[in-house]
């Protein structure tokens, strides 16, 4: 006899209650974690960068907690469950809905891809870049013979187009004061000025370099976080106004290490996309590295666009200029 209606014996019972106080200690630690991403140093190994870039998968952790909660019938566990459950919801759950906006009579669309130097298929991947009417089409990881390619299959459609280095822009309007900027040992980002119909409109794009996992340095960030500094130096000092700056920056728009440069913007996905708008890896996107940021310009809808022969999927923005 047990004296009790849960048919458990007494060790059964410790081990329950033991589990609970497990799940109920790590639901706590979910939940810290998630509040406190931003206090998280970065000096050794950048834990704090990898942590605000992945944060919105710590919704995965709360539901392996809730179902190991369930499995072992722990009602603390699911009480204490409930804490990183809402910071998430407090956190996230704006980012579900479709925040794109009404209206678009005169939008402008951009599309930024970095199109993988190992690209199979460039004239493929052009032409399903330009079957979105988009007037400005960013490209990164432009290599030989492959780059003559895309600039063949967009010719017809986009008149003017401007590469630097392994990026470049294809417009349907025309492109002036072109320039390098120089963030880095080689030239992986450009400006220009594309002359739209409501006026100029400065144009950047960039492709900052890779960041790893590496089991001696953690999360490397460093050489990122120098080409970003670099280009939000260039961008302080460049034109004011309208400005537009896409491509692959190798970083979310959460992680503070690039703060300099994604403070002088607003995310068009964030202001009007719908769902976190992961880009990368195409296969099974986990992170939105690829970005469209604006500033004095209005994001009515963003989106990703579907896979190509790359590693990144593109994206993709309306906007009211």
């Amino acid at each position: 006899m047990t004296g009790r209606r849960d048919g458990l014996t007494p060790r059964g019972r410790r081990a329950r209650r033991r589990a609970g106080r497990v799940l109920a200690g790590l639901a706590l630690l979910t939940a810290l974690l998630m509040l406190l991403a931003g206090r998280i140093p970065n000096r050794v190994g950048n834990p704090g960068s990898l942590v605000q870039t992945f944060l919105p998968w710590s919704g995965a952790a709360v539901l392996v907690l809730g179902g190991l909660a369930l499995l072992h019938r722990s009602r603390p566990g699911l009480v204490a469950v409930l804490v990183p459950a809402l910071v998430w919801g407090l956190f996230y759950a704006g980012t579900l809905t479709d925040r794109a906006a009404a209206g678009g009579a005169g939008a402008l669309t951009v599309v930024t891809h970095n199109v993988d130097d190992e690209n199979p298929d460039p004239a493929g991947t052009a032409r399903a870049l330009a079957a979105t009417g988009a007037q400005l089409i960013a490209l990164e990881e432009l290599v030989e013979p492959a780059a003559g390619r895309y600039a063949e299959a967009l010719a017809g459609a986009y008149p003017y187009h401007e590469v630097r280095g392994t990026v470049g822009l294809w417009s349907t309007y025309p492109l002036t004061d072109t320039r390098a900027v120089p963030i880095m040992e080689w030239t992986r980002a450009l400006r220009t000025t594309a002359q739209t119909p409501q006026g100029p409109l400065t144009v950047y794009v960039a492709h900052l370099p890779s960041v790893r996992v590496r089991p001696g340095s953690g999360f490397d960030t460093a050489r990122r976080n120098a080409a970003a500094g670099r280009l939000a130096e260039a961008v302080r000092g460049g034109p004011a106004g309208r400005t537009l700056l896409m491509g692959d920056l190798n970083s979310t728009t959460g992680d503070r290490a690039v703060a300099p440069l994604m403070s002088q913007f607003r995310s068009a996905h964030d202001a009007a996309g719908a769902g976190f708008g992961f880009s990368w890896p195409a296969a099974f996107p986990v992170a939105r590295i690829d970005q469209v940021l604006v500033r004095d310009l209005t994001p009515l809808s963003a989106w990703t666009l579907p896979a190509t022969p790359s590693d990144h999927l593109p994206v993709a923005a309306r906007l009211r200029p």
